[in-house]
């Protein structure tokens, strides 16, 4: 079992294992890094300009869901199971009749909708492999924010997907009902 005391001098001092199970992960819930395939992947810092946009999108996204009581909304500190993975979402979005009875751990079941803001230091595979990932699990609707060229692409399934540049409108489609937003918007 980890040391799970949390003073910063603590944290210093936690030795990352090796190896664990996803079991050992959700249990322990290793702030800074995701759990894929039986390997701790290590989740680097944000960038002021992803956490910019990951403003605007809760900003715009929370006030809608709230207004319709449509369910909840979770930041990169939640973990969600994707059957062999634990991942944080930059933002995730749950419908109000799939929220678990106990939210007082990790989610055991997918979001509804994904969102991944793209770092400097992903690699296109691995946030495509990722957005997968979530729809194989049963996400409905992932959206990939790239900040550079000022894009969202739009997955609904592995063969299913659309890239939304700056002029066009991004929608919740039929799992966040009703929900639109400027792309532009997303990136002031």
């Amino acid at each position: 079992m980890l040391n799970t005391q949390t003073t910063p001098e603590a944290i210093q001092e936690i030795p990352v294992p090796d190896t664990m199970t996803l079991e050992e992960f959700l249990e322990n819930d290793l702030e800074g890094y995701e759990y894929v395939k039986g390997e701790l992947v290590p989740m680097p810092p944000a960038t002021m300009i992803h956490g910019e946009i990951s403003i605007n999108i809760i900003h715009y996204l929370d006030a809608y869901v709230r207004e319709h009581q449509l369910g909840r909304l979770y930041t990169a500190e939640t973990t969600f199971q994707l059957d062999d993975r634990a991942v944080k979402p930059d933002i995730a979005f749950v419908s109000t009749d799939r929220l678990p009875e106990n939210r007082e751990q990790a989610s055991p079941i997918p979001p509804d909708l994904a969102v991944e803001v793209v770092s400097p230091s992903d690699k296109y595979y691995d946030v495509t492999e990722k957005a997968l990932a979530y729809l194989r699990s049963g996400t409905r609707l992932v959206w990939v924010v790239e900040p550079v060229a000022k894009t969202v692409m739009v997955y609904r399934s592995e063969t299913d997907f659309t890239v939304l540049n700056y002029e066009d409108t991004l929608t919740g489609e039929d799992v966040v009902e009703g929900f639109s937003c400027p792309v532009a918007q997303l990136f002031e």
